[in-house]
């Protein structure tokens, strides 16, 4: 079980990222633990800009999308199952 990030800026990928998942995960926790990755991803990438930031992130998954907007939905086990 795994999950992946790739990230573009202006039509060129400048981040690639593979996360090996347990293989008790579930496809919505494969999905928040990707969306979490690419997050951190673009906040180490921007570390030294200071301008304001818009990040697009593409999912169909409606439970990972609502999950984003109740932070308490973020459990450890999530965390060790994305080896975070």
């Amino acid at each position: 079980m795994g999950s992946g990030v790739v990230i573009y800026k202006e039509r060129n990928i400048i981040a690639r990222q593979k996360v090996n998942l347990e293989k008790r995960c579930s496809n919505n926790q494969a999905e928040q633990v990707a969306i979490h990755k690419a997050l951190e991803e673009i906040d180490l990438l921007n570390r030294d800009d200071i301008s304001a930031l818009t990040a697009k992130i593409y999912t169909n998954s409606r439970i990972s999308l609502d999950s984003l907007h109740n932070p308490k939905t973020i459990h450890s086990s999530w965390r060790r199952l994305g080896k975070m």
